[in-house]
């Protein structure tokens, strides 16, 4: 959808078949990205007023047979990582073009913000460039299935969270390929936690202000298992860090 700011923005509605929490959790874990630095797209709280959607019959949702009208109200908004009238975007990079991504080191960034947040998905990622670029900037997307998708528990499982190739992370060599991230990570300010739990509309988590607060009070303690969870994925069947070296 093009919003009122004249950018291009992928929307997810409240009434998703996934669950309504998963809006409260792409805006609470992209905003955590970006306070740490990672790149993920800009979010926004999109409105969309009844009248668009009773004269856009494209605004549904087909599920099991049914067409279901997208609500009015106020909705999760992922900008788009790059214009599609200026540049190109890949949802899937083929392998020989890896050493066309600029930003490579940052897989490893971004896995260790779904060991902290308990993303139930597989990571997801746009690869784009601008007009005649050669190199493609990786970009982290949906955030939903953080804090796993509407249960807002952590089933902590060393293949969660991960990146289906291990070409995004055969050049990891130790713990210091995971800076600056996962310091920022480890020593974010709770305060900051507590400001963008705060920036969510009450109505993508049922005004349940309790279970809020304590998924919040639950991402601060789990600051300090972050290292354990990547240790758990490093061990595991995939061997995804050939290049680990011990000091």
């Amino acid at each position: 959808m093009r919003c009122s700011d004249e950018n291009f923005y992928v929307v997810k509605f409240r009434n998703n078949p996934q669950h309504v929490r998963v809006l409260a959790n792409e805006l609470l874990a992209t905003r955590l990205a970006e306070r740490v630095g990672l790149p993920v797209p800009v979010t926004e709280v999109v409105e969309v007023n009844p009248w668009l959607v009773q004269h856009s019959p494209e605004l549904n949702i087909q599920l099991a047979g049914n067409t279901i009208q997208c609500e009015p109200g106020l909705h999760f908004g992922s900008r788009y990582v790059v214009n599609p009238i200026e540049g190109r975007v890949l949802d899937w990079l083929p392998m020989e073009l890896f050493d066309r991504l600029r930003n490579i080191e940052t897989f490893a960034g971004m896995l260790a913000l779904d060991k902290w947040t308990g993303n139930a998905n597989g990571r997801q990622a746009a690869f784009w460039r601008k007009g005649r670029e050669r190199k493609y900037t990786a970009t982290f997307i949906d955030q939903g299935y953080c804090f796993n998708a509407g249960e807002w528990t952590f089933p902590d499982y060393p293949l969660r969270g991960v990146f289906a190739r291990n070409e995004a992370y055969e050049w990891v060599k130790g713990w210091e390929s995971f800076e600056p991230w996962l310091s920022r990570i480890e020593n974010i300010d709770p305060d900051e936690i507590w400001e963008i739990a705060g920036e969510i509309p009450p109505e993508w988590y049922g005004s349940d202000w309790g279970a809020l607060e304590e998924l919040s009070r639950a991402l601060i303690e789990r600051r300090t298992r972050v290292r354990e969870l990547i240790a758990c994925f490093r061990i595991s069947v995939r061997r995804p860090f050939p290049k680990w070296m011990e000091n």
